[in-house]
């Protein structure tokens, strides 16, 4: 396991929509996981450490002291609530920034374990919000992507 450096924003490695895995993701989720928790963050995308593949991992409770670790391999979103909600998003690829995003409250998913077993769970609050951002980032998509011209221009010349 290693931790690794993460992309900051503009890398174009960070607006690439990513390929699909098809063999072990072990190590790559491995380093993903120590790479979050050291970072500190609640969620890391392959992508925001320069692996344009679709692997996501998450722990949405671990600053908590409850370790949950979730490994999410080429996920899809089957299901999103109409019932959306606005709050706070910062990204480990846009140190300091906080941006206020809409994103559906709940969201049903299917992807691969680390055993290659089909799993599908449906996320309902700061899961959903945590897993619909990484998601993002597998299509390349980052939070300044939701803004309005205005509050992008904004974030960016934080970020500059």
């Amino acid at each position: 396991m290693a931790v690794l450096p993460i992309l900051r924003w503009p890398d174009s490695r960070l607006t690439t929509v990513c390929s699909e895995i098809t063999g072990d993701a072990r190590a790559l989720a491995a380093d993903l996981l120590e790479t979050m928790y050291d970072a500190p963050g609640r969620g890391l995308a392959a992508p925001q450490v320069g692996v344009t593949q679709r692997i996501f991992v998450m722990d949405c409770t671990w600053k908590e002291g409850i370790y949950a670790p979730r490994v999410l391999i080429n996920p899809e979103i089957l299901w999103k609530s109409e019932e959306t909600a606005a709050g706070p998003e910062g990204c480990l690829s846009l140190p300091g920034i906080v941006t206020e995003i809409t994103r559906a409250k709940s969201v049903h998913m299917r992807w691969l374990d680390l055993s290659g077993k089909i799993c599908e769970e449906m996320f309902t609050g700061f899961a959903a919000i945590c897993a619909q951002h990484e998601f993002d980032h597998l299509n390349g998509v980052l939070t300044l992507d939701h803004l309005d011209p205005t509050a992008r221009a904004t974030a960016e010349s934080a970020l500059a």
